[in-house]
Order: C-alpha cells, then sequence, then structure tokens
C-alpha cells in the first residue's frame, strides 16, 4: 500500500485510513466491541495502518477500543483525533442535541477553547493509550472562539510533543486561511470534509485551495455509510439508534436510484475483481488532492475490503466514467 504525506508535515498516511466512528456504537445502533477489536487488528495486519476516531464517537468508547486493541502495536499505527464537540459543557453554541448511550438527553456543543482542547487531548491520550497523539483535528468550528486562541492551543501542544501535526474538519476557504495564517511557520497538515461520489461540494473551493496550500485532505463517508457498497436496498431496516435512515439521502427512493446507478457499474467491478465499495474508494483516492479516504469497517471482512481499494488501479477513463454515472443525482 502506497504511502503519502499529509501536506506539509510530518506524517505519512497510507491511502485508506480505518474509520471508527461506527465501532462506537453512538448513532449506529450499538457496538459490538469483540468484532471491533478483531477488525482493527485484522487492518493492522496489512501492514502500518492509520485510525481515525474523536471523542464524540461512543462518548469517548470509540476512543477506548482503540486504545485497547492497538496498545501492543503502537509503532505500527498512526493515531487520528479530534476535539472540539463537547457534551458536558453546559453553555455555548450548540451543535447538535443526542443522547447518550445510556439514553440521557445530551446537548453536544462546539468547544475550541484552549483550556477544553487541553483537557480533550488529555483525555484521549488516556483513553487511546498513548503519550502522543499523530493528528489532532478541530471536528467542527466554534464560532465563538477566535481562531486564533484555537491554533495557538493546537501549536502548544505541538510543542510539547503532546500532538505531531494539526488538522481541521468542516471547515470552508475562509476558515482554513485565518487557520493557516494562525499558525504561522507551523504547517496546517490537513482538513477532513465529507467528499464522495455522492457529495462533491469540495471540489469548487476546499480542494483547489488545499492544492494551492499543500494541505492534506482526509475525506470522510467515502462510501456514505454503506449506499455506494450496494449494501443498502430500499427495503433495508436499521436497528433503533441507528440514525441513517432519518438522512434524505437514506429515503428509499434515494437508495434505489443509487443501487441502479451501481447496476451500471457492475461490468467495471467484474473486470477489475472489485467489489462496488472499492470502486468508490478507489475512485476518491484518485481525486487530484485527496490524500486519503476514511473508510469506517466494523468487521475483520470489512477492514480488509477497504485496504485493498488502494491496490485498485483504475484508468482515467474509468474513473471518468464513474464520476459521470454519479452526477445525476451528486451535490456539488
Amino acid at each position: 500500500m502506497e504511502s503519502r504525506r499529509l501536506g506539509k508535515s510530518e506524517v505519512v498516511l497510507p491511502p485508506i485510513v480505518y474509520g471508527a466512528w461506527a465501532i462506537g456504537g453512538w448513532w449506529w445502533g450499538g457496538t459490538d466491541d469483540p468484532n471491533a477489536i478483531t477488525a482493527m487488528k485484522t487492518a493492522l495486519e496489512g501492514g502500518r495502518m492509520a485510525i481515525d476516531t474523536a471523542p464524540i464517537y461512543g462518548f469517548g468508547h470509540s476512543e477506548s477500543l482503540v486504545g485497547e486493541a492497538l496498545e501492543s502495536h503502537r509503532d505500527s499505527v498512526l493515531l487520528l483525533t479530534k476535539c472540539g464537540l463537547s457534551w458536558t459543557r453546559e453553555d455555548g453554541p450548540v451543535a447538535f442535541p443526542t443522547q447518550t448511550p445510556s439514553g440521557k438527553k445530551v446537548l453536544v456543543r462546539n468547544d475550541l477553547r484552549p483550556a477544553s482542547i487541553r483537557q480533550e487531548c488529555e483525555d484521549s491520550l488516556k483513553r487511546l493509550r498513548t503519550d502522543v497523539i499523530d493528528l489532532y483535528q478541530c471536528h467542527w468550528p466554534d464560532p465563538e472562539t477566535p481562531i486564533e486562541d484555537t491554533m495557538g492551543a493546537l501549536a502548544r501542544l505541538r510543542e510539547e510533543g503532546k500532538i505531531r501535526a494539526i488538522g481541521v474538519s468542516n471547515f470552508d476557504t475562509d476558515l482554513l486561511e485565518k487557520a493557516r495564517c494562525a499558525l504561522g511557520d507551523v504547517p496546517l497538515a490537513s482538513t477532513q470534509p465529507r467528499y464522495s461520489l455522492l457529495a462533491r461540494q469540495i471540489e469548487k473551493s476546499v480542494l483547489p485551495w488545499c492544492r494551492t496550500h499543500e494541505v492534506g485532505v482526509l475525506a470522510y463517508r467515502p462510501i456514505e455509510q454503506g449506499l455506494l457498497a450496494g449494501a443498502v436496498p430500499p427495503d433495508r431496516q436499521f436497528p433503533p439508534g441507528d440514525m441513517r435512515p432519518t438522512q434524505k439521502i437514506f429515503s428509499p427512493e434515494s437508495r434505489q436510484s443509487i443501487l441502479d446507478i451501481l447496476d451500471s457499474l457492475r461490468d467495471l467491478s467484474d473486470k477489475h475483481d472489485a467489489t462496488l465499495a472499492q470502486l468508490a474508494l478507489a475512485w476518491v483516492i484518485s481525486q487530484p488532492g485527496l490524500t486519503a479516504a476514511i473508510a469506517g469497517a466494523r468487521s475483520a471482512e470489512q477492514a480488509l475490503e477497504n485496504q485493498a481499494a488502494a491496490s485498485l488501479s483504475l484508468s482515467q477513463e474509468e474513473l471518468d466514467r464513474i464520476g459521470l454515472a454519479f452526477d445525476p443525482i451528486c451535490k456539488r
């Protein structure tokens, strides 16, 4: 599996990063801890791996599982996590309401204040069972905290050796530029936006900006939570607590439209002996400026399937065909 440098930082990633949102259970209808740990250890067998998580994924549970599974393999793992979404803060801007796995209703708030960032970092280090985080990212912007204060706090953590590189997620180009300038000589290593065959909004401004300024791009939802794997037919039912059906993109009509397009590409997947999910992942990581795709896996089979997408070689004509197939329904 090829390696790619993350922007101007010293962090080098594989093109497929293991996404650990689903294993936290929150939003995904629960978790299966033994399977999650097996999946991560299986992914590690393929060589050096990177894993992306966050405190909000299961309210600390995802990070704890990652720490448990990979503690004895720290030298072979790159740990990527985030800060900025607090479920304990009682003031500040509300990001969204939700409930914990125990059923307690909470308001998740944006919080990128320096003191909060430092506490979140310390908490993540403990849960991940490590003394350094390879990439530490702002999960979402905080409209009430000056970006200079946020970047200053992250730069200090980097100076102290608690984090190796600084990234952001869900930032528009104006905020990306402010973050880059606030860091001065410290590189803004990356941004993490949503990007897939169904969601291509970043092609207009974010992706060109990142190419110009040599900022890495880590795409989340590259398989759109299973839709682009062909695994979500219109009649599929989801367990309690799985919030995917609440999204318009998961309506029965949308699912059928996506399946129809995927069916038109099955000759291509057969030609390359690849799955539909692998086609979607290979398309994402082949786009200019993309460093890696973050692909979730809750089983060993999914983890291996995702990793194998990095070895799939598609011609430009095939890439264009895949992109054009989704033009009628993708968002730009």
